[in-house]
């Protein structure tokens, strides 16, 4: 219990929330530590000691947990840390294999960890996460995580998992083709009490596995359905809340089950849309009962996404690497990157981003092009410590000016070198509760906040610095 809080100032308590992360990492990585002491401890053979019960018998022998190139331990040594863990011994395995892999398998994701860059469950989790690759293999991923520990979570585990497809493509297709094995659509049935308890009276539950292709054709047609169903609904009674989207999702969702009557409907939404008098006054139209339209009626244009893919070249062969990065869904092989367009009859590929060039308008307005290329650098929100992927959220960021807009400034404020995307809340405190921010580049961010934290962040993370490398900083940018 940390004593004396209440009489703390504002800056005392930002630092000893600042200590108390650190001391909880240490001690997270500390317990590791302790872990791999106890293993060290029993690595031996236990079949070596004088009068050792023969292992036929139910004696103690050499366990491997951890991935190629771990040392093995004694299985009945981990029973007795278990107790001290106060946890159970499959969970104590667990952690030891995830210890064995850091120390002997990703040696600078160790090292990362031990320096307190990250929170320790991020790299258990990727050394459990590559526990299937070679030694040779998971080099890749140790070099590549262990430069990104400075990033948000979700960033770290998306580049270990990019790295583990890379370094070994044959088995992630082989996880692929064993999962689309394993199809299959599930419905709920109710069991006694169900009708009286819970939320699960009158409505059930369906889950599906699909493949990832024929899952975001689904999702995109619902949504289309939901939209129809919702613009076509009678306008809620005084007084009532309007029906939710996941309320028209699931209308879709069932409607699903008689496919001509989602014929129908579309075709009657179709008309009614074609033939809608544009007169303001006009009352909403109810939603169309019967199909009355002919086969014509019905939009004969196929599916339309957009797909933006991010894709590495070897700088000497030319050839494209295996793994490809797609907007929104992560880390793809290549192949699942043209299955995502096999529905499609008609692609068109857009030129790739010049992400080194900039540009700039007299307008307050960002141009889309220089909020794509923004969000191309970044990833994400570029508040100090913010987890947000753009990718991985529906809402698109704020483009907030990092240096004001004035009406009657000079020209070109607006552009690549006065761009901080942030989400709505991080933009509202930036705005309202004395933030201070310098842009040093269209990637690289300073900030101090209202009680004196000073942050750099860039595309590869948050970094702590000191006031004085924040004004250094500061002062070398302008």
């Amino acid at each position: 219990m940390i004593s004396g809080l209440a009489g703390m100032s504002p800056e005392q308590l930002l630092q000893t929330a600042d200590d108390v992360l650190l001391k909880s990492r240490e001690a997270e990585v500390e317990k590791l530590q302790v872990l791999l002491a106890w293993a060290d401890w029993f690595s031996g053979d236990p079949q070596d000691e004088p009068n050792a019960v023969p292992v036929r018998y139910g004696g103690p022998r050499l366990i491997s947990w951890g991935g190629e190139g771990t040392p093995k331990v004694s299985d009945l040594a981990l029973v007795e840390m278990a107790i001290a863990r106060r946890e159970s011994v499959f969970t104590t395995r667990r952690r030891l294999a995830d210890a064995f892999d850091l120390r002997h398998r990703l040696p600078l994701v160790w090292a990362g960890l031990q320096a307190l860059r990250c929170e320790t469950w991020v790299g258990t989790k990727v050394a459990a996460m590559s526990r299937k690759l070679t030694l040779e293999q998971v080099a890749l991923v140790d070099v590549a995580v262990a430069a990104a520990l400075d990033e948000a979570p979700a960033r770290i585990l998306e580049i270990a998992e990019a790295k583990i497809i890379e370094a070994d493509p044959v088995g992630h297709r082989e996880r692929i083709d064993a999962n689309r094995a394993r199809k299959g659509v599930w419905h709920s049935r109710p069991k006694p009490g169900d009708s009286v308890e819970g939320e699960t009276a009158g409505v059930g539950s369906v889950f599906a596995r699909i493949d990832e292709v024929d899952l975001e054709a689904h999702r995109e047609f619902i949504e289309e359905l939901a939209q129809a169903l919702a613009a076509n609904a009678p306008a809620p009674v005084e007084g009532e809340e309007p029906l939710s989207m996941d309320h028209w999702r699931a209308e879709a969702f069932a409607m699903l089950a008689d496919p001509a009557a989602v014929l129908a409907f579309l075709r009657g939404e179709t008309e009614q849309t074609a033939d809608a008098p544009t007169d303001e006054s006009t009352e909403t139209p109810e939603a169309p009962e019967a199909p009355a339209a002919s086969p014509a009626a019905t939009p004969a244009a196929g599916p339309t996404a957009t797909v933006v893919v991010h894709v590495a070249q070897d700088p000497d062969t030319g050839a494209l690497g295996p793994v490809a990065r797609v907007e929104g869904l992560g880390p793809r092989l290549l192949s699942q990157v043209r299955d995502l367009l096999r529905r499609h009859a008609n692609v068109t590929v857009t030129p790739v981003i010049d992400l080194h060039t900039g540009r700039s308008v007299n307008g307050y307005e960002h141009p889309t092009d220089v909020k794509t290329r923004t969000e191309l650098r970044t990833l994400g929100d570029v508040f100090p410590h913010a987890v947000g992927l753009f990718t991985r959220t529906g809402r698109p960021p704020d483009h907030d000016h990092t240096v004001p807009y004035d009406k009657n400034g000079p020209s070109g404020q607006t552009g690549d070198h006065n761009d901080t995307p942030l989400r709505r809340h991080h933009h509202r405190a930036k705005t309202h509760a004395g933030y201070s921010v310098h842009q040093l580049g269209p990637d690289r961010w300073i900030w101090r906040t209202p009680h004196g934290l000073h942050r750099l962040v860039t595309t590869h993370g948050t970094t702590v610095i000191t006031a004085g490398e924040f004004f250094a900083l500061r002062l070398a940018a302008a």
